[in-house]
């Protein structure tokens, strides 16, 4: 039942992406400019990841199954209202509202598993739960594009609805309540910080990659206003006699390797997967059901790896896994500019990389998420799994922005020369995006087809530069693993699991 919660928050946001250029149509659709259709993706993500750390300290107070129940129904009515949005303003309102509900769900599924599970079992049942999120990326496009062949585009969000409170009727009697026994103090300074921090640093990761200028205004001084209000968020942490979160557990190479290694991974991989799609629909010309099929492959790597990592982990060590998983996502990402993917590949060479994509994530996001929960003792596991989840959103947002970027400017280098023929207006809209491109060709008639070639070309170029950096970050990551997260237990410790104790720095303050 866990699992099957989280699949429905992350499947939401695969869904979304299929269904934008129905959103955007003034006839089937709400009529949604780009920038309204950003920041209905947008909406969604600031306030999930301003609210995840927040959310994660209030069900280790209140009861996990209390918080999940609440925001599964915050979820549900939210989808209801975005299914019925009558405008795009509505729609990004409703959106909001949907990360409100997805923040108080995501860290309580982790944690409510940390606690239930005991520490033999829990590397398995963290395997389970990675696993449903690789599967919600991949079959997410799949269910998209089968409603949105049979039914209006508010399909994708009621869909939710249905799903949702059969689940919540489930937990109340198959889900049990935990919380923390001793909860002391709360913390509304530090649980102030990590929101406003987060949600800034946020949108300036999001401005960055919208406009390309990472040096404007509006985008360096968002970032740096959140990494100083975090900052202070750690310095407060740190000093306080009753923290929302310990900072100091860091110490723990296995608290700050596991999280270092999941930002790392989910910012090489989320960015090359984000233009993958592009890649699939706009140059290969496949239909957004053909492009999530494609997916499949992914999803079926996640189903058969994830589960198997508790196994391999106790086998060879958490290290040794999760440094293989990262080489494993560095050598997909590197296919691209190794294998010069471009407008004629094979299909099946990309469902190859998709799987071996795959595969290394499964081997990175379970060991390392067992690592930074078997860092903390249980009761913090509310705190832990909201870091835990905090980190791979902000990474995943920075993937985008950053690959984003770098994959814009280089096609528009690129397409320079082909453009400068074409009027100012349509010159700027086909520089902009690929969609663009084609659509300004498509206009042109027969006349637009050099322009097409010439757009496409600039686009695999740009997709190989940016995945080739991709590749380079992921295998950093696996260095960086090696170095620093914890071998092998000793067999009497691997037997046994993970001990529960009191972290050194809390010793010394009681």
């Amino acid at each position: 039942m866990l699992t099957f919660s989280l699949l429905v928050v992350v499947l939401d946001n695969t869904i979304l992406n299929v269904a934008l250029k129905t959103i955007a149509d003034p006839h089937v659709g709400l009529g949604a400019t780009q920038s309204q259709l950003e920041w209905a993706i947008n909406a969604y993500t600031l306030v999930f990841a301003g609210l995840l750390f927040t959310f994660g300290v209030v069900g280790d107070r209140l009861g996990r199954r209390r918080v999940l129940i609440a925001g599964m129904t915050v979820f549900a009515l939210a989808s209801l209202l975005s299914s019925y949005a009558q405008s795009p303003g509505q729609l990004i309102w409703a959106r909001a509202l949907m990360g409100l509900g997805g923040a108080a769900i995501m860290p309580q599924t982790l944690s409510i598993i940390t606690n239930v599970f005991e520490p033999r079992e829990r590397g398995r049942a963290i395997g389970v739960w990675s696993g449903a999120v690789g599967l919600a990326v991949a079959i997410g496009p799949v269910t998209g594009g089968l409603l949105l062949d049979h039914f209006w585009w508010g399909s994708v969000f009621l869909i939710n609805v249905p799903v949702i409170v059969v689940g919540a009727m489930l937990m109340v009697f198959l889900v049990p309540e935990s919380r923390n026994p001793r909860p002391g103090r709360l913390d509304p300074l530090g649980v102030l910080l990590s929101i406003v921090g987060l949600i800034s640093l946020s949108y300036g990761i999001i401005r960055g990659g919208e406009h390309g200028d990472w040096l404007a205004v509006g985008v360096l001084g968002p970032i740096a206003t959140g990494l100083a209000v975090l900052a202070a968020f750690a310095w407060h942490e740190a000093r306080t006699d009753h923290p929302a979160f310990d900072v100091r557990l860091f110490r723990d190479p296995r608290l700050s390797a596991g999280v270092s290694s999941i930002a790392l991974c989910f910012f090489a991989a989320s960015g090359v997967f984000f233009f993958a799609g592009f890649y699939m629909q706009s140059v290969r010309g496949l239909s957004p059901l053909q492009a999530g099929a494609m997916l499949l492959p992914f999803a079926a790597a996640q189903l058969i790896f994830s589960p198997l990592t508790a196994t391999t982990v106790r086998r060879f060590g958490a290290r040794a896994v999760c440094a293989g998983g990262l080489l494993l996502v560095a050598m997909a990402l590197g296919a691209y500019p190794l294998l010069r993917i471009g407008t004629d590949t094979p299909l099946w060479v990309l469902c190859v990389m998709f799987f071996l994509q795959g595969a290394g994530l499964a081997n990175v996001v379970s060991p390392a998420t067992e690592a930074v929960m078997s860092a903390l003792p249980r009761e913090k596991a509310g705190a832990g799994s909201a870091l835990n989840n905090t980190a791979r959103q902000v990474a995943v947002a920075m993937g985008v922005a950053v690959l984003g970027s770098l994959l814009a400017s280089i096609y528009r280098d690129r397409l320079a020369q082909p453009l400068a023929a074409l009027p100012s207006g349509a010159r700027a809209t086909a520089g902009e995006s690929i969609e663009g491109a084609h659509a300004v060709a498509e206009r042109m008639g027969a006349a637009g087809r050099s322009l097409l070639g010439s757009a496409d070309l600039a686009f695999v170029e740009a997709m190989r530069v940016a995945a080739g950096t991709g590749a380079v970050v992921a295998l950093l990551g696996a260095l960086l693993v090696l170095r620093a997260m914890p071998g092998r237990r000793p067999r009497e410790n691997a037997a046994e699991g993970p001990v529960e104790r009191v972290p050194e720095p809390e010793k010394e303050r009681r």
